[in-house]
């Protein structure tokens, strides 16, 4: 069952080959045997996921059961949920009980999931490398010494690890993307408005958006039907009907068109990355895909333009954070503003810190228009690139990362390395544009390389598709870390 897809965990589940109880239960043993080295949860509340497994085995057997009844799930710390910590990985929300529910939470409730805990995160989902977190980096089962990418790390390092069949993460700049691609595992960023962002800690509003990390593309289909929805508590939620993300995937893929941008393939990008896509691409050619060479020439200013806009929208957000309602306040103070500025001081780390004086820079008095006005207007142009690749194609493939996973450490000096580490995934959360990433191989070193494909609004079906008929044709989704066995 540890490897097993959430679509045979579901028919052991109706076939009683299994009760959820037992499945719940083997998953928290598994916790239980690897979290203290790969640190991928943040909060684990046994007592509550056996409860949850037990009612889902009692609606099983009344027989008012939907696929995901019964099966264990984890959430991203930054996704509220009632009565237990909801972090972000920071010491600013350490003792902070949620007394809600986020949207997502809520419907993977009613489908009956069962929640196994809460994942480690980069502190308010700012980071590529999970070691802003205040809880501890968590590790890449493929190599422990080795960052599992992030914000999303943890949530992508259990799932690796088989530690949960599936899990959420959010995706700001590349944060489900890029650490599915450096621990081996699908991860999948919706349109912007597709999932609700209500319950989900801001870190740039415009940008932020709730998606699925799973074993395959075929998990990650039956989780974004779950996950996808009109919330009218968001006011960027998308009012349209239910889409049913599983109806296309084993759609021929003669004829698709599939763009290749020359940006994506320069310097910079490892060998062994560009071999292992390479590779995906050509079976993707074998299965009767078209390829063709594609421009989006806007692509180096992505960097730049994401880390003026989403400080920006970060110093707004991250100014309720006072001391004052809720969250850590410092214990000593001389007035209302030393609480302000103690609480604030003590409660972020320094990267944080680090974009909220970016952000209140670049929103301040004589540089608003040079820079904020500026980053938006490049923000338009990055998206024109994308609807002028899409009238030639069908789907955009590329890497997800211009490298394997990196040393803990390695980059925790150097902010602007650690940025560029998200060039290829920062375009689209610009854009509003879904996109993907599914394993594709490994490099020299016996690590996983990621391929990303990404698509025209709305076009979930199509990427799985795509995804879903590669993995078809490889294994490389069912590999398991050698640093956690089965």
């Amino acid at each position: 069952m540890l490897n097993a897809s959430l679509s045979e965990i579901s028919a052991a589940l109706a076939t009683k080959a299994i009760s959820s109880a037992e499945l719940t239960r083997l998953f928290l043993d598994r916790i239980r045997a690897l979290n203290h080295a790969l640190n991928a949860f943040i909060t684990v509340d046994e007592e509550r996921s056996l409860a949850e497994a037990r009612a889902a085995d009692a609606r099983r057997a009344a027989g008012s059961a939907a696929a995901l009844t019964g099966i264990p799930v984890a959430h991203k710390d930054i996704f509220c949920t009632r009565g237990m910590l909801t972090t972000c990985g920071s010491r600013m929300l350490a003792n902070y009980v949620s007394p809600y529910d986020a949207h997502v939470v809520e419907r993977f409730a009613r489908a009956g999931a069962v929640l196994l805990g809460k994942c480690n995160m980069d502190e308010f989902a700012m980071g590529s490398s999970n070691e802003t977190s205040h809880f501890g980096p968590a590790r890449n089962p493929w190599d422990r010494r080795l960052v599992p990418g992030g914000s999303s790390g943890g949530s992508a390092a259990a799932v690796a690890a088989r530690m949960t069949p599936a899990a959420t993460g959010t995706d700001t700049g590349g944060s489900i993307r890029q650490p599915a691609a450096l621990c081996g595992v699908s991860g999948l960023k919706p349109t912007y408005g597709l999932v609700s962002r209500y319950g989900m800690v801001a870190f740039a509003s415009s940008l932020d958006q709730g998606g699925p990390l799973a074993k395959s593309a075929a998990d990650l289909a039956l989780l974004l039907e779950v996950m996808a929805g009109f919330d009218a508590r968001d006011s960027t939620s998308v009012e349209r009907a239910p889409e049913d993300y599983r109806r296309d995937l084993d759609r021929p893929l003669a004829g698709l068109r599939v763009g290749l941008p020359k940006e994506y393939f320069g310097d910079g990008l490892e060998p062994g990355v560009r071999r292992a896509v390479g590779e995906a691409v050509r079976e993707l050619e074998r299965q009767g895909a078209i390829t063709l060479e594609v421009s989006l020439p806007n692509t180096g200013l992505a960097v730049p333009v994401y880390y003026v806009l989403a400080p920006a929208e970060a110093s707004s957000n991250l100014s309720r954070f006072d001391g004052v309602r809720y969250g850590h306040r410092a214990a000593q103070y001389d007035d209302l503003l030393d609480m302000y500025c103690r609480t604030r001081a003590e409660g972020f780390g320094a990267e944080v810190k680090r974009r909220i004086l970016i952000g209140t820079y670049v929103l301040s008095h004589g540089y608003y228009d040079a820079y904020y006005v500026q980053a938006q207007k490049l923000r338009r142009l990055i998206a024109q690139d994308f609807a002028a690749a899409f009238a030639r194609c069908d789907v955009i493939a590329g890497p997800t990362s211009p490298s394997t996973a990196f040393a803990l450490g390695a980059k925790s000096d150097d902010p602007v390395q650690m940025y560029l580490n998200d060039i290829f995934t920062i375009p689209a959360p610009l854009a509003g544009l879904p996109g993907l990433s599914i394993p594709c191989g490994f490099d020299d070193k016996g690590l996983p390389v990621g391929l990303q494909l990404m698509g025209d609004y709305f076009s979930e079906a199509r990427l799985l598709n795509v995804a879903h008929r590669y993995q078809q044709a490889t294994d490389w989704h069912a590999r398991v870390p050698k640093d956690a066995p089965l």
